[in-house]
């Protein structure tokens, strides 16, 4: 898999070029079957808006799954007036996605090992979380799983998608949580949030041991 340079610094995807270079890598093997699986989500909930899976991650190649909770704003191409890239990506333009590129990187995590994506995979206007979305996602997630062949570990990002631990604990892959890189945990959790990249990289040595 050869999809050219990474980028060096967070925040690419707020370049219109970017993103459109971004958009034409959807073909690519590794990422296609993930492609048909959005598409999918699209046509049994046509209600909701789902993100694309970045590309530049390790898409079905991934061993490290990281779960977040609910698509934020820039995830999408347009809401509410802002533009976003369409993809759930740490290259988006918010504080959050920033925090995932530059975790990642301390973490020590190569990106073709992971893919991003989140429990409750369609914005349904609401960032509230119900028991029955919680549910529904980690049935979801399982069927998620069923496409990613390599996929040895899942981390559950932040406490919404830690509730679905439980539902998650099948034995086919190791399961961790890990606090949210918001903004939001930040001001309540500082210490904490800046000990985020060393659950990562804890997770992803658990991947290369075995």
């Amino acid at each position: 898999m050869s999809l050219g340079q990474e980028p060096e610094v967070p925040r690419s995807l707020r370049d219109p070029e970017a993103r459109e270079a971004r958009r034409r890598l959807l073909t690519e093997p590794h990422i296609r079957p993930l492609r048909e699986y959005v598409g999918g989500l699209l046509a049994r909930s046509p209600g909701l808006e789902f993100p694309d899976f970045d590309p530049l991650d390790g898409g079905v190649e991934a061993r490290l799954l990281f779960l977040m909770e609910k698509p934020g704003p820039m995830t999408s191409a347009e809401r509410d007036g802002r533009q976003g890239s369409g993809f759930i990506s740490r290259d988006n333009d918010d504080p959050t996605a920033q925090a995932i590129f530059t975790f990642m990187r301390e973490a020590g995590i190569p990106r073709r090992e992971t893919v991003l994506w989140n429990l409750i995979p369609g914005w349904n206007g609401t960032r509230k979380v119900t028991a029955r979305e919680v549910r529904e996602g980690a049935n979801e997630a399982l069927r998620l799983v069923q496409l990613l062949p390599r996929l040895r570990a899942v981390v559950l990002v932040g406490k919404r998608a830690e509730q679905a631990h439980p539902l998650l604990a099948v034995g086919v892959f190791s399961l961790s949580n890990s606090l949210h890189p918001s903004p939001i945990v930040r001001a309540y959790q500082p210490e904490k949030w800046r000990q985020i990249p060393e659950v990562w990289s804890a997770a992803y040595r658990a991947v290369s041991s075995l």
